[in-house]
């Protein structure tokens, strides 16, 4: 890696100030840098000046009211971790806020900066004597995706923890802007594109997310599978939230990371509602996942493989938490 290079360190007051800054030349957003920085180090990015957003007066605030929460956009995935009324509210939220990285990392890395971080490729985050020697790639540098040189599409893969957990829940991200101001989806945060997968503007802050208040009897988890049992990314990162009534699915929501460009909220689950959490309801589940899960050979282990697993983890998680909804 190579020195970082000099650039103009920004510290605005508000959002909307951080908003106007960043149609200055080069502006980059930076909160914990966990993502950017090791980026300028490698020379995938070179801003000419960084719009640091953690001196911000309640950019990393969490607000409960009647079980509704509004997340700052600040807050550090440590605080997520220990958060004892989340973790009673949203434990895949908190599951995979304790998953993501070191302890170090979490101590300064942020709920947005998870959520906006790049999308990841083994022919992308590599030094620059490395991308050189393969003529760059469709995403930087290049015009040729290594991973499926016939296309012109980039598949870099997104492998953000936070979001499975958060689209599972339902949740909104509240946008500030400079002509902007308002609350979206999280799904519509994303696009399928890993060479430019956020939907935001060019003058567009991600401020906060809304999470809605979980239904009576809703049991949620995360589990995440990778190839280190810490500081790694996901091949597969699987959120569930569910209800049962009477002994069948009253509610599913399934949240993925780790295979496609964008995160997913597993599409087709209402039509598993007011059956059994049985095996032929788990392979139903595991169809679902294996259509719209389209890993490529991003990472170092086989596409399919992380297709199989990210199905497989769907299926495990949704049993157990069937029954511990059961039990309850």
């Amino acid at each position: 890696m190579r020195p970082i290079p000099e650039f103009q360190l920004l510290r605005p007051a508000t959002v909307i100030e951080a908003a106007s800054l960043l149609q200055r030349p080069g502006a980059r957003l930076v909160a914990g840098g966990t993502d950017l920085l090791p980026n300028m180090r490698r020379g995938l990015v070179d801003p000419r000046c960084l719009i640091d957003l953690t001196s911000m007066a309640g950019f990393d605030a969490i607000e409960g009211q009647q079980g509704q929460w509004r997340l700052g956009a600040g807050v550090t995935l440590v605080t997520l971790e220990r958060h004892t009324a989340l973790a009673q509210a949203l434990p895949a939220l908190v599951q995979a806020a304790g998953q993501v990285a070191g302890p170090g990392h979490r101590s300064a890395a942020t709920l947005g900066g998870n959520l906006c971080q790049d999308t990841r490729c083994v022919f992308y985050n590599q030094s620059a004597w490395w991308r050189d020697a393969n003529g760059g790639c469709l995403k930087f540098q290049g015009d040729t995706c290594h991973v499926a040189p016939q296309g012109r599409h980039c598949h870099a893969a997104y492998q953000g923890d936070l979001a499975p957990a958060l689209l599972a829940y339902g949740a909104e991200v509240e946008i500030v802007g400079t002509e902007t101001r308002g609350r979206r989806p999280l799904a519509d945060l994303y696009r399928d594109d890993g060479a430019a997968h956020l939907t935001l503007g060019p003058n567009e802050v991600v401020a906060a997310v809304h999470v809605p208040a979980p239904s009576a009897g809703q049991v949620s988890a995360y589990r995440k599978v990778r190839m280190r049992g810490a500081m790694d990314f996901p091949l597969a990162g699987v959120a569930v939230a569910l209800r049962l009534e009477g002994g069948v699915l009253a509610k599913l929501a399934v949240g993925l990371s780790g295979t496609n460009s964008r995160p997913l909220r597993l599409d087709g689950t209402d039509a598993l509602l007011g059956r059994a959490v049985d095996d032929a309801l788990l392979e139903a589940l595991a169809k679902l996942v294996r259509k719209q899960a389209s890993p490529m050979r991003s990472t170092v282990t086989p596409s399919n493989h992380r297709r199989v697993v990210a199905a497989a983890t769907a299926q495990r998680l949704v049993r157990e938490l069937a029954g511990t909804a059961v039990a309850a």
